[in-house]
């Protein structure tokens, strides 16, 4: 089946004005979150957005998750977007099959 991974927008860091434009984001609070069945994992960061004077602005309020988080992977690079991926994806193959357990102790049993 595999895990189905889902890639979030948790928070925003803002200047409240920069340039003349109101609140301008600078760094993105972001959660990739991984689930197959019963397991889960998540991987939470923060990125920093370039800012530049003269390039496209999107005013705050009409920001989308989906644009945004093209910012957050763009700046991360695909190498450390698929490193993050691949992370999620071994911490629930390591729920499903621990390679280490903790049994109780056989006389507390």
């Amino acid at each position: 089946m595999g895990a189905n991974l889902t890639w979030k927008v948790e928070q925003f860091e803002c200047y409240p004005e920069k340039d003349g434009k109101q609140d301008v984001v600078f760094i993105v609070h972001w959660r990739c979150n991984g689930v197959e069945g019963k397991f889960a994992a998540t991987n939470y960061g923060t990125q920093a957005i370039a800012y530049e004077a003269d390039a496209p602005f999107t005013p705050y309020s009409d920001l989308t998750e989906e644009q945004v988080m093209g910012w957050v992977k763009a700046a991360l690079g695909d190498e450390r977007v698929s490193q993050i991926e691949a992370s999620i994806i071994a911490q629930i193959e390591e729920q499903k099959a621990p390679s280490i357990i903790k049994p109780p102790l056989p006389w507390e049993v």
